[in-house]
């Protein structure tokens, strides 16, 4: 019954499994996914093809730099997401008419 003199550790999230805190990394984690959702939302409207490219071109600039500092699976998998969500929104920002008016 070794487990039970075991102190208890704290729960900080689904696979963040290293036990600290990693503000720098769940702001860029945010950041990219909130960029990412915004670049897709407007995507599909011609007329805010300048929002969409900078949305996306944002999104996928804080997600590349969020993937060379993340440290955990879950800051990962996030930022994979948010970065193919920004990537796509850019890619229709520029098919549309790209980064400027």
């Amino acid at each position: 019954m070794a487990q039970i003199m075991r102190p208890a550790r704290p729960r900080t999230g689904l696979l963040a499994t290293d036990g600290k805190r990693h503000p720098l990394q769940d702001a860029l984690l945010a950041v990219t996914v909130v960029l990412g959702v915004l670049a897709l939302a407007t995507a599909s409207f011609r007329g805010l093809h300048v929002l969409t490219s900078w949305a996306g071109l944002l999104g996928v600039l804080t997600g590349g730099y969020g993937q060379y500092v993340s440290v955990t699976t879950r800051e990962r998998f996030g930022l994979v997401l948010g970065l193919g969500a920004s990537a796509l929104g850019l890619f229709f920002g520029i098919y549309h008419g790209g980064l400027v008016g």
